[in-house]
């Protein structure tokens, strides 16, 4: 097991158990205001101190984490519903109407930036976490698509998907029983990143007062509301993106490892 594996599994397990733990317990309730105990530095009874108003900044970094953690995991799995079936069946019908027909409806997605589109979806509809989801779960499904159709393709031309055929079985059962599972070390890496990439953007989005409303925490809007203190309470900015920088990069390097242990044509380079 490579050592960028264990890193990232370790990081991101971390943030996770973090998250998880949250949801029964937190060193002080995140949602109680504390004025006269503002912006206490980290040590003490506050391990990483207080904010603006008085609140532990170590609880909301964990309630922080969930939300993160919780928009880009149901995006995620938006993205999978939707994306593989749509990409399983370009490839069953390579160059033609349908496969045209689904390729030219990811390039429409594609053509708007992600962050523009979750702007305009939580702009027009309305700042909240339900928003964020929806936004970066239809960004979810062209990538998806592509990465299954792009795995499937070579597949259709390997001598046992030929031998299934002959043997009677339709286009959606070797899909299904034969090109999915060879195609699962792709999409395994592919949602790691995606994983990550939702994680920026709930951030983004909250930083800029479109994703998670209060009082639910957010670290995006914990790295809003710090921008004016910064000068004299620096700890307002640094854990929260420390968090960040934690959680992403962890997914990151998971999924590297899990590209490099997935691959059987670096297995064979190292061997």
């Amino acid at each position: 097991m490579s050592k960028t594996l264990i890193l990232g599994a370790g990081l991101s397990a971390l943030f996770i158990l973090l998250a998880l733990v949250s949801l029964v317990w937190t060193p002080f309730d995140h949602t109680t205001l504390d004025i006269p105990g503002k912006l206490q530095t980290p040590g003490g009874t506050h391990l990483l101190g207080t904010d603006h108003l008085g609140r532990d900044i170590f609880s909301m970094i964990m309630v922080g984490a969930r939300t993160s953690i919780a928009v880009a995991l149901v995006a995620l799995g938006i993205g999978l519903c939707f994306g593989i079936p749509l990409g399983l069946v370009a490839a069953m019908h390579r160059g033609g109407w349908l496969d045209e027909l689904i390729m030219r409806g990811n390039d429409i997605v594609f053509a708007f930036p992600l962050l523009v589109m979750a702007i305009l979806i939580t702009a027009v509809f309305g700042p909240s976490a339900t928003n964020a989801i929806i936004a970066f779960g239809i960004f979810n499904i062209p990538v998806f698509a592509r990465v299954t159709r792009g795995g499937a393709l070579p597949l259709w031309e390997r001598e046992f998907i030929l031998a299934a055929r002959v043997a009677g079985k339709t286009r959606a059962h070797i899909s299904v029983e034969h090109i999915l599972p060879n195609v699962l070390n792709l999409l395994i890496v592919q949602g790691t990143i995606q994983f990550a990439l939702g994680i920026q953007v709930e951030a983004a989005l909250s930083f800029v007062g479109l994703g998670v409303q209060p009082p639910t925490p957010s670290l995006g809007r914990m790295l809003a509301d710090a921008q004016t203190m910064v000068g004299f309470a620096p700890h307002l900015a640094i854990f929260p993106g420390l968090a960040i920088i934690g959680i992403v990069l962890g997914l990151n390097l998971l999924g590297d490892g899990l590209r490099d242990a997935l691959d059987p044509r670096l297995q064979r380079r190292r061997g």
